[in-house]
């Protein structure tokens, strides 16, 4: 049975209270418009059966104004969307600070308050004291799947590895299978191995959540990088084929699938049938959604191509239109950098000198901002990269791009897609004037074969190395 069918009987506030996570409202519809958004959001789908996200988020609002985790729900999701910050949007500022002020205005429990505080510290860019909250939460209430679900995002977006996959392994034997959604947790906690290269659990543990339920688009995912990581791209193929039915209406998460997809492709250096995935699932919802997930996959996508030597026609200029208004921003080095692709790729010097400038200006003063914090040493060489690379200085890419190698999980992302940037430091050694800079290129292609034994793409770059060494 498809978990939208088995959830449909949604939490009242009675139910709440026998879960041992009591909300404060007196109002039914609310708890179970708050359990529909949670829902939707565990499960990355905006669910028809349920009104999808907006609507149960503006109903809920509607049912009782004064609901504190009502509040605190919907300024979460548009806080760790990551496409808004209260440092630019003045309308999310104001309802976090309205949410602060009603929490201080009721009597709430020690679980709600906590919440209020973790989102209110997490919109003043302080990522690790507010995943100290949400963990402070879990350790007396394991079962409670925002704090989960919000922990395990924000660690994704630190870097932080091994908090996620031990954030969920702390509270795991409370999900037993009698808890709704339980399922999902199995799937969070796959990919927290996956991240910790520990595959072969990873794996197993994904397969274990997809026997419950093989509508679950987290769980196809963490196989999807089970098989990146491995470079087991036949394997790759042929479940994203068999098992595309179940995920593509998980419309939050089906266009990051196609983009692990269309990542086989590119491996075996089949490009057209890449861009065939582009062309038809990735940039088309780039386009609708707006959503950041997206946005970063498209960048990311194109650029592989490009370091591949593929032309893309107009497909970076198309992609300006979503990726330009997000050159201010500044919420997290990860999306900066994705961004910063497109722009380069498109050509469009005004906006990449744009998106340097400003953030260079924000991390003179980063405050309390831990991603603006790690500007200086990480963002802005990673960037300025780059930019060299594209102007055709590889040694000066090569320069800023090796020492920094090993700190870039710090940007966050997954392994899979900081491949990029490892991608474009050996691009830019095997392409500098420098012999030195050659012998590395080389040195790397070694290391990257012995973590994905069989890579075609590796086999590829290597007689590329070859080629250059000779003709050296």
């Amino acid at each position: 049975e498809s978990a939208s069918r088995a959830r449909l009987c949604l939490f009242v506030v009675q139910a709440w209270q026998d879960a041992g996570l009591v909300l404060s409202t007196s109002s039914n519809e609310a708890c179970k418009l708050f359990d529909a958004v949670l829902t939707q959001y565990a499960t990355w789908t905006n669910n028809e059966s349920l009104g999808g996200i907006e609507e149960c988020l503006s109903k809920l609002k509607a049912a009782d104004p004064n609901f504190t985790m009502g509040h605190v729900l919907a300024n979460g999701l548009e806080l760790i969307g990551t496409g808004r910050s209260v440092r630019l949007d003045r309308e999310l500022g104001s309802a976090v600070t309205a949410m602060v002020a009603l929490s201080k205005a009721q009597p709430l429990t020690e679980r709600e308050r906590l919440h209020v505080s973790a989102l209110d510290v997490f919109a003043r860019g302080q990522l690790p004291k507010a995943c100290e909250l949400w963990e402070q939460i879990l350790q007396s209430h394991p079962t409670d799947l925002l704090a989960l679900k919000f922990s395990h995002d924000t660690y994704f977006y630190l870097g932080y590895q091994r908090q996620m996959r031990d954030s969920v392994a702390r509270v795991y034997p409370f999900w037993t299978p009698d808890v709704p959604l339980s399922s999902y947790v199995k799937g969070y906690y796959s990919f927290g191995l996956v991240e910790t290269n520990l595959y072969d659990r990873a794996e197993k543990v994904a397969h274990e959540a997809l026997a419950i339920n093989q509508t679950d688009a987290w769980s196809v995912h963490t196989i999807a990088h089970v098989n990146e990581m491995k470079a087991e791209v036949e394997k790759g193929l042929k479940f994203m084929k068999e098992t595309e039915k179940n995920w593509k209406s998980s419309d939050m998460l089906a266009c990051h699938n196609y983009w692990h997809w269309a990542l086989y492709y590119i491996e075996k250096g089949e490009y057209e049938a890449a861009l065939t995935i582009y062309d038809k699932h990735i940039a088309p919802v780039c386009l609708a959604s707006g959503s950041i997930l997206d946005i970063v996959d498209n960048c990311s996508m194109l650029y592989r191509l490009h370091l591949e030597g593929v032309k893309l026609g107009d497909r970076w200029n198309d992609l300006l239109g979503v990726t330009k208004k997000h050159t201010k921003d500044h919420i997290l080095l990860f999306n900066d950098v994705h961004y910063l692709m497109s722009f380069l790729g498109a050509k469009d010097h005004k906006t990449t000198e744009e998106l340097l400038t400003t953030l260079q200006e924000l991390a003179r003063a980063p405050h309390e901002d831990h991603q603006l914090s790690l500007a200086p040493h990480l963002g802005l060489p990673l960037c300025q990269a780059f930019v060299e690379f594209e102007n055709g200085n590889c040694d000066k890419a090569v320069d800023l791009l090796y020492p920094i190698r090993y700190e870039l999980v710090q940007v966050g992302g997954s392994d899979a897609q900081r491949d990029v940037f490892s991608l474009l430091l050996i691009h830019a050694a095997l392409n500098s004037k420098s012999e030195t800079k050659r012998n590395l290129a080389r040195c790397l292609l070694h290391e990257r074969d012995l973590l994905r034994p069989k890579s075609p793409m590796t086999e590829r770059l290597i007689r590329k190395a070859a080629a250059v060494h000779s003709m050296a």
